[in-house]
């Protein structure tokens, strides 16, 4: 029979495997809920989050003035949405149907070696100027020769495109995911790279007309940026990016 002690023994033993099991089995959950891409949460459909991207196709997003989807350049494969790499695949700049004032916008993208990508907004058709957007610009630092040019580095990824240069970063390596995010309440708008503040700019700040001036868009009538609203932009600049969990949220 078994001794006293040996039974406390035993006893122990099992309870820390079943605590041991059921801890396992909650971290287990947590990550799947974590991970499942292109879909949203109770939670954040109750916050009024709306995905932009459904992880199966295009709808919601057409071609840069035409109510009609790319017919290539653009695959959904996976989950996963990806501009292809130039030629004959080209399928040019994408648009969501909506336009958007005051929002909070996230999406993960992933470069290819050397690749430039892009997400505007506040795209709009100027009538000076054609279809212009404010750029959270993505990009290949380290590979891509536009991370050269410009002003102080602001053609580097999380920057407000040649306007403006992203601060302090971490920006994963090529072929990892990045999380990147746009927050605009009014004219405040706020970038983020990978959870962290990258740079914060006032559409109507002296400053922010001062880099406008600087700037490739310099001659747009209205001044670049000033509207009220304008639609969200995937940019096809002939290198291939990937792009999944696009959502926002208007506020």
């Amino acid at each position: 029979m078994l001794q006293t002690n040996q039974l406390k023994h035993l006893f122990s033993n099992m309870t820390k495997r079943v605590l041991f099991l059921i801890v396992a089995l909650f971290l287990t959950n947590v990550i799947s809920a974590q991970t499942e891409d292109n879909k949203l949460t109770n939670k954040e459909l109750k916050q009024g989050w709306k995905l932009l991207f459904n992880g199966q196709n295009l709808d919601g997003w057409t071609s840069v003035g035409t109510t009609s989807q790319p017919s290539k350049g653009w695959t959904v494969e996976g989950g996963v949405l990806t501009v292809n790499k130039g030629g004959d695949k080209k399928g040019g700049d994408i648009i969501s149907t909506d336009q958007y004032s005051s929002f909070d916008l996230r999406f993960d993208f992933l470069l290819t070696k050397g690749a430039n990508g892009g997400v505007k907004y506040f795209f709009y058709n100027y009538p000076k100027g054609g279809w212009l957007g404010n750029e959270y610009q993505v990009l290949d630092d380290e590979n891509h020769p536009d991370a050269k040019l410009g002003r102080n580095g602001d053609r580097k990824t999380a920057s407000l495109y040649d306007m403006i240069p992203a601060g302090k970063k971490h920006q994963n390596p090529v072929g990892e995911w990045n999380h990147g995010r746009v927050l605009v309440k009014g004219n405040k708008v706020t970038h983020f790279l990978n959870g962290k503040k990258t740079l914060s700019y006032d559409r109507t700040s002296k400053s922010y007309v001062e880099a406008w001036k600087l700037s490739k868009f310099k001659n747009s009538n209205p001044m670049f940026g000033s509207i009220e609203k304008g639609y969200i932009m995937l940019q096809d600049h002939h290198d291939q990016v990937s792009f999944k969990n696009i959502k926002i949220k208007e506020l």
